[in-house]
């Protein structure tokens, strides 16, 4: 174990006392002058010496504490750190490197400074990436790095009393790491007990050169156990005769012929494989016993699931670790393989097993469904045993379980990101039509009085108007295209806000509690957004308990509490990251999320409500909230709620907002939508929109304030009439259109006007903009939007040249 040494402590006690004697000598002096007693100066000197002697004996019986802080005692690291195969270094804040234990030594060729290790400069990149993802998030994983053509991994965490250190972890992947375990064994006591039982074992590569073998195939192979046989070609040690049969080289053709098992235990081209050699005859010094024996123990000794079959279709044997993939008993296993499948897979397994009894050769893969797990397949691999006394088919069972969830994962998160791009354009579309429909009603709404007989019918069509640009933003809410105001808060202080409003959502016959942990961070979130969030969650908890009693009867109770990085790391997740966060936990009484629904609550238009009472998007505008604001949402079901009977349970992870937390950049202006006393306006409006309704609507709402408008369909119309034309006193523009979009067209016309004044609209939300807008002195208005707001927005943006 490598340490670095303590830098060496300078006393300062020496430097003090001769300071002080040479103060009483000057002040002896001083004495000597005034007074002229030679005696008086001497006493005075001598006491000044006995002074200090006393101060420096005190100094020495009751040393001060030393404000830098002790080196710290390796040895307990060291003794953990050489225990593990693992190679491990730790350094600390300073990015020096402070222990390493002889594994990373070994490994490393001495002992370089993490990230600066061997992997290259790819590897270097991804290990500081993680390092520095450690100190932020507690703890970091990076995969594929190889250090002398062996694929590792490597774990970074942070540790000690102060968090100022991080250990790094280096370990092989997993392939790898079975297979070195496997190495392991053949050459050490497992290979021995093996060759007790008569199996010659060897772990081959797939070149054909042994890794590993055991000590009784080295001696039958070599003739001494203690030969170098690793590296070397395996098939040069075999000869076959007439009949096919293998025989070791060195015992010539007139010797026991061999059986030779190939197992295949990793996937890969490049994967190791592992061969067992079995005498054909019994008797021969290598074999105890007979080789049905031998084949049963060498089954029983693999760490993957394997079973053997009879030519009868019957198992003859299977291993622990086929029992655990299979979920069966194994002191009283199945009878038949298709016992372990549903319906439809049993037919299919059954005739490869025919198959390959038969005397099929090649092998197969299958995959199947067990009846215990119906909805998790399985890989299932059948080949033909030859050679294998009463065996006819090897099974060799992968659970690939956790591999099915994650793809699954993966699949659900790609089909959510895709629906969320959909939802975004849909939004941006409908928007555009709605502001043509809210637009029209405007203008027609200037020419009837409210006692016109068509004034409620228009003012019925611009309502129903409103609220469908209300689902549009909940649409740009799942898709996390919706612009957030994000604030410094407290979760308690947004609960305060919306209860009262909860309480007439609820009604009577639901118990509203809630629930503040003590010494919450602030959190940066939008509060609108965040009661959204409260309120989606507390109506569909409503609707929950209205299911479950049509009285309505029951709890919802809302808590808030922390969570620090240490308590998100005893959780396990593979979702949340470890740091610290604020809690908003909303839980019910109501009938729970079943389990075949709880994955697809918070897709879009996803609801369990009848028809015509439900949109939805509750849930997926929530799900959109919060991620959007850098949080996590989980579901679940909870067996007993507070006060009786199951319920479903909300929990969102919010991170901590720190002083130091980076300040997002300053999005485009946008401009109020409040009255404004008078819009009427002059001036020349260059109008550019892709979207003829609405540019036609734009141009006759401009128009009626009393602005000049010229039009263009996109940006290189536009820079053709600001060529041709006088100065416009605002260019009002679209922010994506065909040929040339707005930012683009608007950057081109501040170069022949530098301060043209610029109002963008859109039907995306400005944070999706906010790349593409990087322009100084813009306003943006958001789709859809009415006459007024449009005048209003125009007047603002003249208003403030």
């Amino acid at each position: 174990m490598a340490t670095l040494p303590a830098p060496p402590q300078i006393p300062a006690t020496r430097g003090a006392a001769l300071i002080a004697i040479g103060c009483g000598v000057a002040a002896a002096l001083l004495i000597l002058a005034v007074v002229g007693n030679l005696s008086v100066a001497a006493a005075f000197l001598a006491a000044a010496l006995v002074i200090v002697g006393a101060l420096a004996a005190f100094r020495r019986l009751f040393p001060p504490s030393s404000a830098i802080a002790p080196e710290p005692d390796w040895s307990v690291a060291h003794t953990i750190a050489e225990a593990s195969s693992d190679a491990i270094a730790v350094t600390d804040r300073a990015g020096r490197l402070v222990c390493a234990n002889s594994r990373y030594e070994a490994l490393c060729d001495g002992f370089p400074t993490p990230p600066g290790l061997p992997f290259g400069a790819a590897g270097v990149e991804r290990l500081g990436n993680a390092g520095r993802a450690a100190w932020r998030d507690g703890s970091a994983t990076v995969d594929r790095l190889s250090i002398k053509g062996a694929g590792l991994s490597a774990h970074v965490s942070r540790a000690g009393e102060d968090d100022n250190l991080l250990v790094w972890r280096l370990y092989a992947a997993q392939g790898l790491d079975l297979a070195q375990t496997m190495e392991n064994l053949i050459a050490g006591a497992t290979g021995d007990r093996l060759g007790s039982a008569g199996i010659m074992a060897a772990l081959i590569n797939p070149d054909g050169r042994i890794r590993a073998a055991n000590r009784v195939l080295r001696a039958r192979a070599m003739g001494h156990d203690e030969g170098a046989i690793v590296g070397r070609d395996f098939a040069r040690f075999l000869i076959t005769d007439a009949q096919g049969m293998a025989r070791f080289e060195r015992e010539g053709l007139t010797q026991n012929p061999l059986r030779v098992l190939q197992i295949p235990f990793l996937d890969g081209e490049d994967a190791p494989m592992l061969v067992a050699l079995i005498d054909e005859e019994e008797g021969h010094a290598a074999i105890g016993e007979s080789a049905s024996a031998h084949i049963k123990s060498l089954v029983a000794l693999m760490p993957f699931g394997v079973a053997l079959i009879g030519a009868d279709g019957r198992f003859l044997q299977m291993n622990d670790a086929f029992a655990r993939a299979a979920a069966v008993d194994p002191t009283s296993p199945p009878i038949y393989p298709g016992d372990l499948l549903v319906r439809e897979d049993k037919g299919v397994v059954a005739d490869a097993i025919r198959r390959f009894a038969g005397g099929a050769t090649h092998s197969t893969d299958l995959a199947v469904r067990l009846k215990d797990h119906p909805d998790e397949p399985v890989a299932l691999s059948i080949a033909g045993a030859r050679g294998l006394g009463d065996s006819a088919v090897l099974l060799s069972l992968k659970d690939n379980s956790e591999e099915t969830r994650l793809k699954r994962e993966v699949a659900q998160a790609t089909k959510m990101q895709a629906v969320g791009q959909l939802a975004g354009g849909v939004a941006h579309d409908f928007n555009n039509i709605l502001t043509a429909i809210i637009g029209h009603c405007d203008l027609m709404l200037m020419r009837h009085s409210p006692g016109d007989s068509d004034y409620d019918d228009i003012q019925q069509i611009r309502a129903n108007s409103n609220r469908a640009a209300s689902l549009t933003r909940q649409l740009l809410a799942f898709s996390r295209q919706q612009t957030l105001r994000p604030q410094v808060l407290q979760l308690p202080d947004v609960i305060s806000e919306v209860s009262n409003l909860l309480k007439r959502l609820l009604g009577e016959t639901v118990t509203l509690t809630v629930k503040h942990g003590r010494n919450l961070s602030p959190v940066r979130a939008d509060p609108g957004q965040l009661e959204q969030v409260v309120v989606n969650l507390a109506v569909n908890a409503r609707d929950a308990m209205i299911a479950k009693d049509p009285r309505g009867v029951g709890t919802l109770t809302i808590q808030t509490y922390a969570v620090t990085a240490a308590q998100v790391r005893k959780l396990g997740s593979d979702i949340l990251p470890a740091a610290d966060y604020v809690v908003l936990e909303v839980s019910d009484t109501g009938g729970g999320i079943p389990p075949d629904i709880l994955p697809k609550i918070f897709e879009p238009f996803f609801t369990t409500k009848e028809v015509g009472k439900g949109t939805g998007l509750g849930l997926s505008t929530v799900y959109g909230i919060v991620k959007q604001s850098g949080g996590w949402i989980f579901a679940d079901t909870v067996k007993a709620g507070p006060h009786g009977g199951a319920g479903a349970v909300f929990t969102i992870y919010l991170p901590v907002h720190t002083a130091g937390a980076l300040v997002e950049p300053t999005p485009a202006r946008v401009l109020p939508r409040e009255k404004s006393a008078d819009l009427w306006g002059t001036g020349t409006i260059l109008l550019v929109e892709d979207e003829d309704m609405v540019r036609a609507v734009a141009e006759r709402a401009l128009t009626r304030q009393g602005y000049t408008v010229l039009t263009a369909e996109h940006g290189e119309a536009a820079l053709e009439l600001l060529a041709s034309s006088a100065k416009p006193d605002l260019l009002i523009s679209d922010v994506m259109m065909p040929l040339m979009d707005g930012p683009t067209m608007v950057r081109r016309a501040r170069a022949r006007y530098p301060d043209l004044p610029i109002l963008f609209m859109s039907g995306y939300a400005e944070e999706t903009l906010r790349n593409s807008i990087d322009l100084d002195n813009v306003a943006f208005l958001a789709k859809p939007f009415s006459v007024q707001q449009l005048a209003e927005a125009a007047r603002a943006v003249l208003g403030a040249k």
